[in-house]
């Protein structure tokens, strides 16, 4: 029986019955899909019934991974794609020049590669039992070819942790744009002055706390492979906030949520762009200072920890 309630869900066969042999005591609302979303939207609900369909020969056991490999392969066939048929039982996790692989150890190359999927998006919570943001945060930065950060408190102790690996980052030639604020003083100004001189850094800042409060928190790695990856939640760059406290951030994939991404995008290139944000180099340290000042008035540190 169906439950009364809101639904987005393309009619199957079988659901389309459903809806005809209720229709005496349910009422349903129907919308006709848009042309212009239809290749989304039937392509979701493809991926729906072949991952059903795969889990079910997945569960059978033996020789489960050839069989998925040839269903998929019919499935990929009626879709007339043949250079998209699967080819390998294994999946490609990097591509390196081979001078860089001959100088590099097994070991140091797996610290490139983030715990989490690349391809698919996931939660952190803060919990013992998932990697910490920091760590993550590190090894992100490691295989990034840009890095865009849009942070409304930056603390010295939390940069320091991925402060080497940013360094690297930028002497190997990748960019890095930072946006953050001196909303209520949180940011350490030494934090700001170490960004802004990092080789190919750029960082802005908004001194306007009144008209604008920057709380936002959006860490994104961009790939030329196409396997960027964000991370969008309530982290500030301090300590406590990328390794212990009790924070939620979602890892967005580019694969999995590329509409998403491109929000991501555009939204921090519109912050970019703005007025509201002014870049930031030595020559404006004793401006920053007197913000900070202002804004904190006559609160402690910790009257701010909560922000922190």
């Amino acid at each position: 029986m169906l439950e009364p309630g809101l639904y987005e869900q393309t009619i199957s066969r079988e659901l389309k019955d459903e809806l005809e042999s209720e229709k005496d005591e349910l009422v349903s609302e129907l919308r006709k899909i848009d042309d212009a979303e239809a290749p989304k939207i039937l392509a979701e609900y493809v991926a729906e019934v072949a991952e059903s369909a795969l889990a079910r020969i997945s569960e059978s056991g033996k020789d489960s991974l050839e069989n998925q490999i040839q269903l998929t392969n019919k499935m990929i066939g009626a879709l007339d794609s043949p250079s998209d048929l699967v080819g390998d039982s294994h999946q490609l996790l990097y591509l390196v020049p081979k001078v860089m692989h001959q100088i590099r150890g097994k070991s140091e190359r797996d610290t490139l590669r983030p715990e989490t999927p690349m391809s698919q998006s996931s939660l952190f919570t803060g919990s013992r039992h998932e990697p910490s943001m920091g760590s993550e945060l590190k090894k992100e930065i490691a295989s990034a070819d840009r890095i865009d950060m849009l942070v409304s408190f930056i603390k010295w102790p939390g940069l320091r942790i991925i402060l080497p690996e940013l360094r690297e980052f930028s002497e190997r030639g990748g960019k890095l744009r930072v946006i953050t604020t001196s909303y209520i003083g949180a940011t350490d100004v030494k934090a700001i002055d170490e960004l802004s001189e990092l080789p190919n850094a750029e960082v802005k800042v908004s001194y306007d706390t009144r008209g604008t409060r920057l709380h936002a928190k959006a860490y994104v790695f961009y790939r030329k492979t196409g396997f960027t990856t964000a991370y969008v939640g309530s982290s500030n760059l301090s300590n406590p906030a990328i390794t212990s406290g009790l924070e939620w951030n979602v890892k967005v994939a580019q694969r999995e949520l590329p509409d998403t991404m491109a929000k991501i995008r555009a939204t921090f290139e519109s912050y970019w762009e703005s007025n509201d944000f002014e870049p930031y180099d030595k020559s404006q340290h004793d401006r920053f200072v007197e913000a900070v000042k202002r804004e904190r008035g006559d609160k402690t540190p910790s009257d701010l920890v909560y922000f922190f």
